[in-house]
């Protein structure tokens, strides 16, 4: 999400001094009123791979959204935009929701269906327009994740602590009110356009706009921020710890040490979301 511009404080967008330290790469791509696939991420950071390779410089992908990193260090092939299908099932889930959309997909596509939460809208809408769109169910894309094919990067990971993270995510909220996040929420949705599909299901801006829109109070929105970022964050560690090519770090370890062990390893090389060189 922080592709988008305006998207600056529940993304942990870096600050200027980050930037101004470390090249950042994939940041304020587009207007929060447009809509990012993972399709256009795969083609920006292949863009930005390429120009830092070509200055000889190394690359280090640090996120955690699986299938985006899995797009680019597995190359993997995507599948197109069906954009009527799409819209049927956006107005089918206004009305029913998005849990009978997946209960619709647990029969179309089990499989991609059990890698999604039940109520994760925009990628059960997305695995929907795709398994109806194209004809094939939407897991059977590219080489399947649960392949995990020799690639030339090299990925390190920090190990989950889920009681360390649950704090640090309920302090880490707090942190975003005091930066300004709800009147930044609020000049979003006040901006011509709106926001896309796509961004207006960022976790915590979501729930943010559906407090601004008088569906709930402010703690209960925050309240299911920290629930939905708990839960991602256990989904997160589910799909990368499953992952043999990913070197595990100790949540007290130097990553510092790690990632230059890495590279000492390997002429060119990334750990595992935005690019910065």
């Amino acid at each position: 999400m922080t592709v988008y511009r305006g998207m600056d404080v529940a993304t942990a967008k870096p600050t200027a001094a980050e930037r101004a330290r470390v090249t950042h790469h994939l940041l304020d791509l587009v207007e929060p009123n447009e809509e990012f696939t993972v399709s256009m991420f795969k083609a920006a950071a292949g863009r930005a791979l390429a120009h830092i390779e070509e200055r000889g410089a190394r690359a280090l992908l640090v996120g955690g959204t699986g299938l985006y990193v899995r797009a680019v260090v597995d190359d993997l092939s995507l599948p197109g935009r069906y954009p009527d299908v799409a819209a049927a099932l956006d107005a089918e889930a206004e009305v029913g929701g998005p849990a009978a959309l997946h209960a619709r997909l647990v029969a179309l596509d089990p499989l991609g269906a059990s890698r999604i939460g039940p109520d994760n809208r925009r990628r059960i809408v997305r695995a929907l327009e795709v398994t109806i769109g194209s004809g094939r169910p939407f897991s059977s894309f590219g080489p399947g994740l649960e392949r995990y094919r020799p690639t030339r990067f090299q990925q390190i990971g920090i190990a989950f602590q889920p009681a360390a993270v649950d704090r640090r995510i309920e302090e880490r909220l707090g942190r975003w009110l005091e930066a300004g996040w709800l009147e930044e929420v609020r000049a979003l949705a006040e901006r011509p356009g709106g926001l896309s599909r796509t961004a207006r299901q960022a976790l915590g801006y979501k729930e943010l706009l559906e407090h601004l829109e008088g569906a709930c109070g402010l703690e209960e929105a925050l309240e299911r921020v920290a629930q939905r970022t708990r839960a991602l964050a256990r989904r997160q560690w589910a799909w990368f710890r499953r992952d043999p090519r990913i070197s595990w770090l100790a949540p007290g370890e130097d990553p510092a040490l790690g990632v230059g062990q890495l590279l000492d390893r390997s002429p060119r090389s990334g750990a595992t979301g935005r690019v910065r060189d």
